[in-house]
């Protein structure tokens, strides 16, 4: 089973940079989608074989998650059940036969930190609400959560810590998240692969010299991670300031 996630930074504009091709040459079994910034409607989404969900943020051309699935998921579920944390359209839960799925595009701290203790409070929310669902069956979490994890995880960890993304707090809280029964899938086939990025600012050319960050991530129920079959980043595709993100698992 092939997954993948991309943030496309505006699903109306990534569709005028050939978001369709990127697609269908993708051919995954399921395609989650943050950063969609739109209302459903918007945009006439018709891809052939696909199922497609939405959650949308009530603030309009902000946040929201959408999920392309070839297989009709049992149930769809919109948020973590906390009203406070479920107005931006940033969790989209699809249960399956054998496992959950959660898209999730998390809070950013913004800088200045201004929203640091809310991502914080928002991070030990919807990690017990993952915990919740891996009672019941696996799950793989995906898309773009706003942290990388460890310095191998960033071009500039020295100059960058401190900042929004790279707090001490946002990096503790994904170790919470791994010790709770979860392995990001690409640190385990791959732990010691540097200069592997899914996010790159505009500025400075830095993607053009791979001053990146990897902070979109495929993270598994660790009772399926023997089943991770292969684990890529794929910074060859443009279209937003982030790349696409795979997963081929075997359930």
């Amino acid at each position: 089973m092939k997954l993948v996630s991309w943030n496309v930074n505006g699903l109306r504009a990534v569709f005028n940079k050939g978001f369709k091709e990127i697609f269908e040459e993708f051919d995954s079994d399921i395609f989650c989608v943050q950063e969609t910034k739109m209302q459903e409607g918007q945009l006439e989404l018709n891809f052939n074989g696909y199922n497609i969900y939405m959650n949308s943020a009530i603030k309009k051309g902000y946040s929201g998650t959408a999920v392309f699935t070839k297989t009709k998921p049992l149930s769809v579920s919109k948020g973590i059940g906390i009203e406070k944390h479920d107005l931006e359209g940033r969790v989209l839960c699809l249960e399956f036969e054998n496992f959950y799925l959660v898209n999730c595009y998390t809070p950013n701290s913004q800088r200045e930190l201004t929203r640091l203790e809310y991502r914080v409070e928002w991070e030990t929310d919807f990690r017990n609400y993952l915990k919740k669902l891996d009672k019941i069956k696996p799950v793989i979490l995906c898309g773009d959560l706003n942290v990388a994890h460890e310095e191998i995880d960033l071009k500039n960890p020295k100059t960058n810590r401190g900042n929004a993304g790279f707090t001490d707090e946002e990096r503790r809280e994904m170790t919470n998240l791994l010790n709770s029964g979860f392995v990001d899938s690409f640190r385990f086939l791959y732990p010691d692969k540097t200069d592997s990025y899914s996010w790159w600012s505009y500025m400075g050319r830095a993607r053009e010299k791979n001053i990146g960050w990897r902070i979109d991530y495929f993270i598994v129920s660790e009772k399926i991670k023997d089943k991770i079959k292969e684990a890529k980043i794929h910074p060859e595709v443009f279209g937003s300031d982030h790349c696409p993100v795979e997963l081929e698992i075997e359930l």
